[in-house]
């Protein structure tokens, strides 16, 4: 990456700088490969920060299904988190998990679960095999004690694991029908909805060397950190990340030789070698000490994040371009990637972290009011729904993690904060669903590779020219939804 004209003696965001079109011989979009430069092995740079409000079994499922990966937060029990792990590596790498529930389930119960998947259906189901769905059309004007089996559709459209996805659009189009369910040996397997048929021809999944899902988790650096690495490798996780607000301290240096010491010798004894994940950092000090100390890749980002209130509370932090240019050259001096971390709110800001160096990008509060991610779904006074995000050095999330100290060591955990402990993350009526966002995150970065000449993301970064603007240079590429 290059700059336009001399950078500035500031650092810079994501606002602050635009990309400025080359000479290209990509003539579309659809010919970019978004494949991740990290190694981890991801076919979309996209990461799922370990969030408690936002990264959970849904969103792994969902994510890593479409080609990149959620990290599960460091607050969750460790043997919790094996049974999330589980249940991602054993689900069906393209069709999407059903919403089941039993002919005697009552409407209100099935209608609470409607929000756990984009597909807006649940399926009934005995003995494994589906007998009919139930969707809000049929449950409108009913008793919410009445049973499901009452009220459901029988109506259904069934096809083989084999069919293809074409194959599922072309005969959803044909008919009245909005989901297609997956039989195998005529038990439930998965569904498909129209658009979901259509995403199973654009992304490749991200999967292991079994074909099953990508998954990850993350330790802090307090407490017994090795033991829990050690349990988090025998669950199966891809990749492990090292995770505290400020990454460049000693006892996160001592934290990752330890994680790495564990991940070593189960690598020697298994073949399998779990790419390890430390941070945060800003500086290219920081960047190299976390790969000395065993790190493949670097997480960077300090204050950058919607729910995070460092800078104000203390001026500690980074623009987070200039943050991302630094330490990713940093990284690939040293052959190893970063992931840029926070302070992405429009698909540009990740084409922007990309053109930077990034290896894949991480994104949080954006990813918060969907479907997939953990919160419950919740209605405001107009009608709108919303879910509920904090950040990870709130008090909400400080009382989280110190739940098993002392009422009055807890307490004085709570006096120090450095996030926001609720935020209301409204659903998109047109984009609710987590993979709504990635379908126009990834729309943004083809664009921007083909505007580049771009034909992946190695070259991207390196045919990428940046020029810096005005706050006015940015409001000018800002949409109009209304005239002016």
């Amino acid at each position: 990456m290059r700059f336009l004209q001399s950078p500035p003696a500031y650092d810079l965001t994501y606002s602050d700088v635009f990309l400025v079109p080359n000479r290209s011989a990509v003539s579309s979009r659809l010919s970019v490969d978004l494949t991740s430069t990290d190694g981890i092995g991801t076919t979309l740079p996209l990461v799922v920060a370990n969030m408690t409000a936002i990264s959970g079994r849904r969103m792994a499922e969902t994510v890593a299904r479409r080609g990149g990966i959620a990290i599960l937060p460091q607050d969750i029990p460790t043997d919790v988190v094996a049974k999330v792990v589980g249940k991602v590596k054993a689900s069906h790498p393209v069709f999407d998990t059903p919403v089941s529930v039993t002919p005697d389930t009552t409407v209100g119960e099935a209608l609470s679960l409607l929000p756990k998947r984009a597909h807006g259906v649940v399926v009934v189901i005995a003995d494994g095999r589906p007998l009919g769905t139930m969707s809000e059309a049929e449950a409108a004007g009913v008793d919410r004690f009445a049973q499901v089996h009452e009220i459901m559709t029988s109506d259904l459209l069934t096809v083989s694991a084999d069919t293809s996805p074409a194959e599922v659009f072309e005969t959803l189009a044909g008919s009245h029908l909005d989901v297609a369910l997956v039989v195998e040996d005529e038990r439930l397997l998965g569904v498909l909805t129209r658009k979901h048929a259509l995403r199973a021809t654009l992304y490749r999944p991200a999967v292991d060397a079994d074909g099953r899902l990508l998954i990850g988790a993350a330790v802090g650096i307090n407490g017994d950190v090795a033991r829990r690495a050690d349990a988090l490798f025998g669950a199966g996780i891809d990749v492990l990340v090292v995770d505290t607000a400020h990454g460049h301290q000693e006892k996160m240096l001592q934290a990752l030789k330890s994680v790495r010491e564990v991940r070593d010798r189960i690598a020697d004894g298994s073949g399998r070698r779990v790419p390890l994940v430390a941070g945060n950092v800003v500086s290219t000090a920081g960047v190299i000490d976390l790969i000395d100390a065993g790190a493949d890749v670097v997480k960077v980002g300090v204050g950058p994040g919607a729910m995070c209130t460092t800078r104000m509370m203390t001026g500690v932090g980074r623009p987070q371009f200039s943050a991302v240019l630094d330490c990713a050259e940093a990284a690939r001096g040293a052959g190893r990637s970063i992931w840029a971390d926070g302070g992405v709110r429009h698909p540009r800001d990740v084409a922007l972290a990309l053109a930077a160096g990034a290896g894949s990008v991480m994104i949080g509060t954006w990813f918060a009011g969907t479907y997939e991610s953990t919160g419950n779904l919740m209605t405001d006074s107009q009608g709108r729904l919303y879910k509920e995000s904090y950040g990870m050095a709130s008090a909400r999330a400080v009382r989280m993690r110190t739940k098993d100290a002392s009422g009055f060591e807890r307490a004085r955990a709570a006096l120090f904060e450095e996030g926001i402990s609720t935020g209301r993350m409204y659903l998109d009526p047109e984009r609710p669903s987590v993979e709504d966002l990635i379908d126009s995150i990834v729309a943004g970065v083809r664009s921007s590779c083909t505007y580049t000449g771009a034909s992946n993301l190695e070259e991207f970064h390196e045919f990428a020219v940046v020029g810096v603007q005005s706050n006015s240079g940015y409001d000018e590429g800002r949409p109009l939804h209304l005239n002016w």
